[in-house]
């Protein structure tokens, strides 16, 4: 069984975002690991070059910054990594550069791939998510986070990047059929000083906006307020430790109240329902799982 990775890369370092450890998370999975870096202006490729990882291989890419409706060209930069995995591997794993894979669930994902690698009926793995943020002691638990995405695929099904390169579909827009494993992704993109992550909502926000509405909406903030949130609960578990150093040097505060749910009734309702009964109403899956 070979295993490859991809993932994409621009101005990474604006934003702090934790890349390195996203990968050192996932290279243990992999045997090859492909990223297409886009033009950065703050030392990105240097950056990864820097890990010196013999996995890794980096190719250049242009981001069509014309794009600006729907996050499209996110999706157009994961193809570009997808497209240049090896032609021999059997699966394919996906990162983002905020996200990490906990050390623990390392052999449960080997042996799903090694499970449904001839499992015809099987196009990729369903991981759970875990979405913190303000600081890396509080998760998201409202409707506004996904429970679940996909970020394991397999080779030769005609598989692209869906939208906005949160998970993937056929190439003609079919959802994909998956297995659920017990595994979970831990994103970290809300978890930065204020500052980054107000330059991240700025880099972010120009792949859906025009520049009326960053100048209306973005622009001029230094430094974001994490105090807009609906609902957080505080996570019990452990991190990667891959993150650990990064956890250790947080150098901000952020407190919150998860007694307290900002919520008007309708959402009120839908939350205590999930809570009561693990079901998330009209919740939109990307996927067909099927194991």
């Amino acid at each position: 069984m070979k295993v490859a990775g991809f993932t994409i890369a621009r101005n990474l370092l604006q934003a702090d975002y934790p890349l390195k450890e996203a990968l050192l998370s996932v290279l243990p999975l992999c045997d090859d690991m492909v990223i297409a870096v886009g033009n950065s202006v703050d030392g990105t490729k240097a950056y990864i070059e820097a890990m010196n990882e013999p996995k890794i291989r980096l190719f250049d890419t242009v981001w069509d910054d014309t794009k600006r409706v729907g996050g499209a060209v996110l999706a157009d930069e994961t193809n570009k990594a997808l497209d240049q995995v090896p032609a021999d591997a059997d699966w394919l794993v996906y990162i983002q550069a905020d996200e990490c894979l906990h050390e623990k669930y390392l052999p449960v994902v080997r042996e799903a791939m090694l499970k449904y690698l001839h499992d015809d009926q099987v196009d990729a793995l369903l991981f759970d998510y875990l979405h913190f943020y303000g600081n890396y002691s509080m998760v998201g638990d409202s409707r506004r986070w996904y429970r679940q995405e996909i970020r394991i695929i397999k080779n030769h099904r005609n598989i692209r990047s869906w939208r906005d390169a949160q998970g993937f579909r056929t190439a003609s827009g079919k959802k994909l059929k998956v297995a659920k494993i017990d595994a979970c992704i831990f994103h970290y993109g809300w978890v930065k000083h204020p500052k980054y992550q107000q330059q991240k909502q700025a880099q972010f926000h120009r792949l859906w906006h025009d520049d009326s509405y960053m100048e209306k909406n973005v622009l001029g903030v230094d430094e974001f307020d994490y105090g807009a949130i609906d609902s957080l609960s505080h996570f019990k578990g452990t991190h990667p430790k891959v993150m650990q150093a990064r956890i250790e040097s947080m150098d901000w505060n952020f407190d919150f109240d998860p007694t307290h749910k900002n919520f008007g009734f309708k959402s009120r309702l839908l939350h205590w329902i999930e809570e009561k009964t693990g079901w998330r109403v009209g919740e939109y899956k990307n996927f067909i799982r099927i194991r």
